[in-house]
């Protein structure tokens, strides 16, 4: 009988678990960890913003949005 996808997957991630870690890679301070994912969660809200803002119509739904867009611009560049 042919594997199914998903033993093919697992196989892939015990593969993974055993190779060796990459170490061309710099290993990451809990302080950047933070701070990386801090930035990645503020690039998906302005994002998220982004969509919603191409759809929506409404006036004071659309300002608000802006007003949304602009904080999260500006703590994104106090982040860098």
């Amino acid at each position: 009988m042919a594997r199914g996808w998903e033993s093919k997957s697992v196989e892939d991630q015990q593969a993974e678990a055993v190779a060796p870690v990459d170490k061309s890679r710099p290993r990451l301070t809990p302080a950047q960890l933070a701070k990386k994912r801090e930035r990645d969660g503020l690039v998906l809200t302005q994002k998220r913003i982004l969509q919603q803002l191409e759809t929506t119509e409404h006036p004071q739904r659309r300002k608000m949005l802006e007003n949304a867009r602009a904080e999260v611009g500006s703590k994104l560049d106090k982040l860098g």
